[in-house]
């Protein structure tokens, strides 16, 4: 038999973070998604046991602040992309600039330096995430999805998809299609 489960990676993160701090007896407030304030300074032995800890999970304690400005500007992006209600009415640059308080040139600057990478690559393999996401656990339309994550149009979202995934959108419902009705049948 196989079970097909949904997951809120936000939810798990903050249960894992919880459990962790806790196992270890430390004071803190969750902040953000990956800001934490522990209320007592720590010794070096607590931040290699909570190192530890949380790698185990894929979770990495951030100490250098370019690259915690980086995490919390792919941060925003998922959390922009994945929650409707947070997708700005500006534009992503001011968006960005206005939420992490530098200039958006410094912000791309530092993303590409560190990333080797585009802001614009990551916001757009997150909207194709999302995208797949969407076509294989929703009865949304193309047109409705294309509209959920901003698309100026179905063909934008398709040339996109296809560029990044190597299917089109609807090759790509077709397999799922196909693979669910496998699974039904077996």
């Amino acid at each position: 038999m196989k079970l097909y489960v949904n997951f809120d990676m936000n939810v798990i993160y903050r249960k894992i973070l919880n459990e962790q701090l806790e196992k270890l007896d430390l004071k803190y407030e969750l902040l953000s998604i990956n800001e934490i304030r522990i209320q007592e300074e720590l010794s070096s032995q607590q931040v290699n046991q909570l190192n530890a800890s949380l790698k185990a999970y894929g979770i990495e304690v951030i100490e250098n602040q370019k690259n915690a400005l980086v995490q919390k500007t792919k941060d925003i992006i998922v959390d922009m992309v994945y929650n409707e209600e947070n997708l700005p009415a500006m534009k992503i640059s001011s968006y960005l600039a206005d939420k992490l308080n530098h200039s958006y040139g410094y912000i791309a600057n530092l993303f590409s330096e560190v990333t080797f990478s585009s802001i614009e690559n990551f916001i757009i393999l997150q909207k194709i995430e999302r995208a797949k996401h969407l076509i294989a656990n929703s009865d949304l339309t193309l047109t409705e999805i294309s509209h959920k994550l901003n698309y100026s149009s179905v063909s934008h979202l398709s040339n996109q998809f296809k560029k990044t995934t190597g299917l089109s959108p609807s090759v790509f419902q077709k397999i799922i299609s196909k693979r669910r009705s496998t699974a039904a049948n077996s």
